[in-house]
Order: C-alpha cells, then sequence, then structure tokens
C-alpha cells in the first residue's frame, strides 16, 4: 500500500491545536454569555452591560487609561524611534536593545521596582492612582511602540527625502509630508499592541494600589465569584470591541507588514 503525503497534512498539528485551545473556548465563552443559570438562552447579560452604570464606568475607565498610556508611549516611542532610525551612530543597536531588555525580565519583577521608585518619590502610592497605573503601563508596553516605529522608518526610502529638499523642502516639511505620513503604519501597529493589552492589565493597577477595576479585573473578579455568565458576557465584548478596532486597522496593519512595521 502506497502512502501518499501532502504538504497540507503539515498543517493538522497547528488546526488540532487551534481547535482545541482557541475555537473551543471561545464557543464555551459565547454559550455561557448568552444563556442564564438555568441554561436558558437570554439576552439579559448583554442589556445589564449596557444599562448598568458600574459596569459603563469601568469600560470608560478602561479606555481613558489605556488611551491616556498609548499616547504616552507614542509621544515617548517616536521621538526616540526617529531618532534611532535617522542617526548614523554606530552604537543606535545597543540602544535599541536597552529599550527592550526590560521584556527579558520577568513582569511581576518590573513592576515591583517601579512601584519601590514611586513610593520612594511619593510617599503614599494611594495619592495618585491613575497618574501610577500609566506610569507602570507605559513603562511596561513603551518597547511595543518603539519598535514597530523604528522599524518603519528604517524601512523608509531615503532618496524621497533627498528628493524634497532639493525641490526646496525645510527639515520640518519634509518630515510632515514624507517621514510622518510613511510611517503611520508603524504607529498603527504599536498603537494596537499598546492599547488593547492596557485595558484589560489589571495586574499593573493591583500592584500600584490601584483599586478601580478595569474590563480585566471586573472580568477576574466575576470569575472568581462563579458568575460565569456575566463574566463570559464581558469577555465576549471585549473581544467584539478588539475585532472592531482591528478591523478598522487592518489596512494600515498590512501595510506596515509589508513595510516591516510590525514586531514580528
Amino acid at each position: 500500500m502506497k502512502i501518499t503525503f501532502s504538504r497540507k497534512q503539515l498543517a493538522i498539528p497547528y488546526s488540532l491545536v487551534l481547535i482545541i485551545f482557541v475555537i473551543l473556548p471561545l464557543l464555551v465563552i459565547g454559550f455561557y454569555a448568552l444563556t442564564d443559570a438555568t441554561g436558558r438562552f437570554t439576552l439579559a447579560n448583554f442589556l445589564n452591560f449596557f444599562t448598568d452604570t458600574n459596569t459603563l464606568g469601568t469600560l470608560f475607565y478602561s479606555f481613558a487609561l489605556a488611551f491616556v498610556t498609548t499616547v504616552v508611549c507614542l509621544f515617548i516611542a517616536y521621538p526616540t524611534a526617529y531618532f534611532l532610525a535617522s542617526s548614523k551612530w554606530k552604537f543606535k543597536n545597543v540602544v535599541l536593545m536597552i529599550f527592550v531588555m526590560p521584556m527579558w525580565i520577568n513582569f511581576t519583577l518590573r513592576i515591583t521596582a517601579m512601584k519601590e521608585i514611586l513610593n520612594a518619590i511619593e510617599g503614599n502610592l494611594a495619592f495618585y492612582p491613575f497618574l501610577n497605573s500609566v506610569i507602570g503601563l507605559s513603562y511596561d508596553f513603551l518597547p511595543f511602540m518603539i519598535l514597530p516605529i523604528y522599524t518603519t522608518l528604517t524601512k523608509l526610502d531615503r532618496s524621497l527625502l533627498e528628493a524634497a529638499k532639493d525641490l526646496g523642502a525645510k527639515d520640518l516639511t519634509a518630515f510632515l509630508k514624507i517621514t510622518l505620513p510613511l510611517s503611520i503604519p508603524g504607529i498603527v501597529s504599536g498603537v494596537s499592541m499598546v492599547f488593547l493589552p492596557a485595558m484589560t492589565n489589571y495586574v499593573v493597577l493591583d500592584m500600584l494600589y490601584n483599586s478601580t477595576y478595569i474590563m480585566g479585573s471586573l472580568i477576574g473578579s466575576y470569575f472568581s465569584a462563579y458568575d460565569w455568565h456575566n463574566g463570559s458576557m464581558i469577555a465576549l465584548v471585549l473581544l467584539l470591541i478588539i475585532c472592531v478596532f482591528t478591523i478598522l486597522t487592518n489596512g494600515d496593519a498590512e501595510d506596515a507588514n509589508a513595510r516591516g512595521g510590525a514586531l514580528l
């Protein structure tokens, strides 16, 4: 009996992992989100989410925290990436590695170190919970903003800048008309890699003594109370928000990948 081999068969292990660890859990979440304690189909969980002021307040707080964190990371990362990409300094790769090195250290240790620094400066972290959370999240996600922007800027065609200057454009005009628009894919990639995780990373808030809930901690509190239905519903809403965000930025993300603007 002759055994034939097809390259499509190489996808079987990945397909099994995808089905078992991605699709099936999503189906379980969807089931609990759309049922009540008796197992009957209901939309009451979603109605409660959009009518409960506490839940909506948590959503808006999560958006605000993620938005401010993303803006802070962008304002720090873009000048840094631009300087490294345009500089002819031979040690710039070393500087880039210094920005990436914190990613190699355990997350808990990094935030613990940041907590000790903030505690030494402020004396009591409870005085500025929102500010401390932004600092902690920005410190944690800053490399994810720098790398996509830096990679995109290094892939830019320098002849375009030379042509702009030959036509009389000043440095600022060349930056605003050429460099900034062409680096937007890297910005979009960095924003998506910072904004979405920042909405759910409640560990930083807990470690920096911020007692306010965000989406991630709210989901965890429901599951800790064995309320799988409301917990799954919030997780599903958050997933839909992520999907919408991904669809809206899909075109720029594909352009970022083509230009090397993505992290991987």
